[in-house]
């Protein structure tokens, strides 16, 4: 896995083509628990033989790390995030 797609880290990003998502929630209600991506990320890594990554886990990572963009639009962090 390490020498797949430019490590561990390569790997993870390749699940967004190496870009972070930028969704346009307008209220917390509109951000999912998870998504088809987080859902191919867990059932990949279970195949690798990860354990404690379902599909909720590694959408919450996904936001953590900077994969997918879900501050709320009113957020002044929202465009924040967009532009870095």
């Amino acid at each position: 896995l390490m020498r797949q797609a430019g490590g561990f880290s390569g790997y993870l990003w390749s699940f967004v083509d190496g870009a972070p998502t930028v969704n346009h929630p307008h209220a917390m209600d509109d951000v999912p628990p998870d998504t088809e991506v987080s859902s191919a990320m867990s059932k990949d890594l279970k195949r690798k033989g990860f354990g404690f990554v379902g599909p909720t886990i590694c959408y919450a990572f996904m936001q953590s790390a900077g994969m997918v963009n879900d501050h709320i639009t009113t957020c002044f962090r929202h465009s924040q995030v967009n532009e870095a």
